[in-house]
C-alpha cells in the first residue's frame, strides 16, 4: 500500500509540475512585470506632476532611470522569448472553451509585441533627440549605451520631426499596453476566482 501511495504521490507531483511554467520563465515573467510597473510610475510622474515638482537634476534622473529600465525590459524580453521557444509552456486547462483559448493566445501575442514595441519606440525617440549627442546615455548611470546611429546622423529638422513621431508612437504603445495588461490580469483573476481554474499557480514560484 505504501509503495502504491508513494507512486501515486510521485505521479501527482510530476503531473503538477507539467502544469507550471519553469522557474526561469516565472522569474522572467515577474521581473519584467515589476519593471514595467515601475516604468509606468516613472513615466506618469514625469508627465503628470506639475512643473517644478522636480529640479532639473531630478527630472533627468527620472527620465534616465525610465530609459534604463526600458532597455533592461527589452533585454529580458529577448531572453523570455528565447526561453519560450526552447521550453514548451504548460497547456491551458482542458475546461477552457475554444474562444477563451483563442483570447488568451491573442492577449499573450499582444503583450509580447507591446513589450518589445515600448522600449524600441522609446529608444528611437531618444535617438532622435537633438541634444542626444551632448547627453550620452548610461544604463543606471554606469554602463554606456549607444543611440541608434543612423537616426542621430540625420539633419536636425528631420530628427525633430522623428522625435515627435516616435514620441507619439511610444505614448500610443503605452496606452495599448495598459489596456492589454488590464485584460490580462482581469482574465487571470476571472479564471481563478469565478471559474475556479487554478491558472495563477502556473506562474507562481
Amino acid at each position: 500500500m505504501k509503495t502504491s501511495l508513494s507512486a501515486e504521490s510521485g505521479f501527482d507531483s510530476a503531473a503538477g509540475a507539467t502544469q507550471k511554467y519553469t522557474r526561469v520563465a516565472v522569474l522572467l515573467h515577474w521581473l519584467i512585470a515589476l519593471l514595467i510597473l515601475a516604468n509606468i510610475a516613472l513615466g506618469l510622474s514625469a508627465a503628470l506632476l506639475p512643473d517644478g515638482t522636480f529640479s532639473d537634476t531630478g527630472i533627468r534622473f527620472v527620465i534616465d532611470t525610465h530609459k534604463s529600465i526600458g532597455i533592461t525590459v527589452l533585454g529580458l524580453a529577448i531572453l523570455r522569448v528565447l526561453w519560450r521557444l526552447t521550453h514548451r509552456p504548460p497547456p491551458l486547462p482542458a475546461e477552457f472553451p475554444g474562444w477563451e483559448r483563442a483570447a488568451a493566445h491573442a492577449a499573450h501575442i499582444a503583450l509580447y509585441v507591446l513589450i518589445f514595441a515600448m522600449p524600441l519606440s522609446g529608444w528611437l525617440h531618444d535617438s532622435a533627440w537633438v541634444a542626444a549627442a551632448s547627453h550620452p546615455m548610461y544604463l543606471f548611470g554606469l554602463v554606456p549605451w549607444p543611440r541608434i546611429g543612423f537616426i542621430m546622423n540625420l539633419d536636425p529638422a528631420t530628427k525633430e520631426q522623428l522625435h515627435s513621431q516616435f514620441g507619439a508612437l511610444h505614448t500610443a504603445c503605452s496606452y495599448a499596453l495598459y489596456g492589454v495588461l488590464v485584460l490580462h490580469v482581469a482574465g487571470a483573476l476571472k479564471h481563478q476566482w469565478i471559474d475556479r481554474h487554478s491558472v495563477l499557480r502556473r506562474m507562481m514560484p
